[in-house]
């Protein structure tokens, strides 16, 4: 019963987050709703790992992470160079 109260209100960040990505007024907000977006879905195969009690996912969910490290990166560099020479 408590995991799909958890998974609910993971849905629902992910909703949030969502949002804000298709309607976020500025550049950076995107990104950093991708962000937050990004980071949830760690969550969730974090999540995952427990309730299947499989230790692979958790390999996974390294993996994603570094992954969205490195999209962040990219994103910030590109604003940094798009933005940043008025």
């Amino acid at each position: 019963m408590i995991t799909i109260i958890v998974f609910g209100l993971i849905g629902l960040g992910l909703l949030f987050a969502l949002m804000r990505l298709i309607i976020g007024p500025t550049v950076a907000d995107r990104v950093v709703s991708l962000d937050t977006f990004n980071v949830i879905v760690i969550g969730i195969i974090v999540m995952l790992s427990f309730v299947f009690e499989r230790s692979l996912y958790l390999d996974i969910a390294i993996i994603y992470a570094i992954l969205a490290f490195l999209e962040t990166i990219v994103f910030a560099r590109y604003l940094e160079g798009h933005y940043g020479n008025h």
